[in-house]
């Protein structure tokens, strides 16, 4: 049965989350000692970490800003430039899949907004269908190729044109609970922190993708990784989404108002820059019996803007409900049929945590429906 944490929505399920004796988990935990950090403190020592790497150079960058076009990319690049008077080359990978208009408004936004270069990695195409295919009928992992590239990419960046600060956003760990949930400024272990976990690219090949296109998929040598200094900002600042969003939109950020009302989200200003990628968050739902609703209800409720009850509620309103437009776009790009999709996503449900409705639709089994709204521990 799943157990649920006694402050937030977040079950025992998220891989390799923890809770203390009382049933609050450590993303809770680590939000409480959040209160009690000095901020001032933290922004000196970033100042101190830019002065390291400041070149003083024209022409001469001293930083790289891993973003997306993203809210919290705007605030990334804001601190690392304005605050800290850096000059940040930014590095992206594109997405795949069919973009919205504000993904597209916004990732040529950060650059007008704050006047930075931007250097954009396209993924191979041929290589991600394939692979995007493989990995969501085996794994449940839709998304792997490209969250892979997310993370190695800027490393090898960075080490080639020696720019060692590496600049990224939050740590998933440490702010939402994961493996490596130890409050660190250092990212360099991020690239192993199990969102995109090693895959031997003998496994790959054999899908039909050549091995010499499968370049950046293995991360980076100890020996690169030990010359770079990646970072995560909300080390230093205080990392909060929503206080993002309302900065970003100041700055000329767009949500997705009037273009997008998505059925498994609670809000409209997160991970909007495409259809077909939302599959990836969604994919928990089967797996670990909760989704994106619940991942940002839980923050919401840290942040002090939802009580407990109101986050059960938007859970389960919105968590099982996958977005129609997210299937049709990952089909079109993957090149499967709607059917072929249902089919393949079927055999993912765990059946240890869902049972078929009397529609032949899967839901959570009832225990684990009242736990959520009472849980015990």
């Amino acid at each position: 049965m799943m157990r649920f944490c006694k402050k937030c929505v977040m079950p025992n399920t998220r891989p390799h989350i923890t809770f203390d004796k009382n049933g609050v988990c450590i993303a809770c935990q680590n939000n409480e000692k959040k209160k009690k950090i000095d901020w001032d403190k933290r922004l000196k020592e970033l100042r101190e970490l830019c002065e390291k790497y400041r070149r003083n150079e024209e022409g001469k960058y001293d930083c790289i800003i891993a973003v997306s076009g993203g809210k919290d990319s705007h605030y990334q690049v804001y601190v690392m430039k304005e605050l800290m008077g850096m000059n940040p080359l930014l590095i992206t990978v594109e997405d795949v899949f069919t973009m919205t208009e504000a993904g597209k408004h916004n990732i040529q936004n950060i650059s007008e907004a704050f006047g930075c270069n931007i250097i954009s990695f396209k993924p191979n195409r041929r290589a991600a269908k394939i692979i995007t295919r493989y990995m969501f009928e085996k794994y449940g992992r839709p998304l792997w190729y490209v969250d892979r590239l997310l993370y190695t990419v800027p490393l090898y960046y960075a080490a080639a044109l020696n720019i060692p600060l590496l600049v990224y956003g939050e740590n998933v760990s440490y702010e939402y609970g994961g493996i490596d949930d130890e409050e660190t400024y250092s990212a360099r272990e991020q690239v192993f922190n199990g969102v995109a976990p090693d895959i031997k690219l003998d496994e790959l090949v054999e899908t039909g993708v050549p091995r010499d296109e499968l370049v950046y998929l293995d991360a980076p040598s100890r020996e690169v990784l030990n010359g770079l200094d990646p970072i995560y900002l909300s080390y230093f600042v205080e990392w909060n989404g929503v206080k993002n969003y309302e900065f970003a939109k100041k700055r000329g950020f767009k949500d997705l108002t009037h273009e997008w009302d998505r059925t498994n989200h609670i809000e409209n200003f997160n991970q909007i820059d495409s259809y077909g990628y939302l599959l990836n968050a969604w994919m928990k739902y089967p797996k670990y019996g909760h989704a994106y609703a619940t991942d940002y209800a839980a923050r919401w409720v840290r942040y002090g803007i939802l009580s407990r009850e109101e986050a059960v509620k938007l859970a389960e309103e919105r968590d099982h409900d996958l977005d129609p437009k997210i299937v049709d776009d990952f089909c079109k790009f993957t090149g499967m049929s709607v059917r072929e999709f249902y089919v393949a996503l079927d055999k993912l449900y765990n059946r240890e945590l869902f049972e078929l409705n009397e529609f032949g639709q899967w839901r959570l089994k009832k225990e684990n429906v009242e736990e959520r709204r009472h849980p015990k521990w």
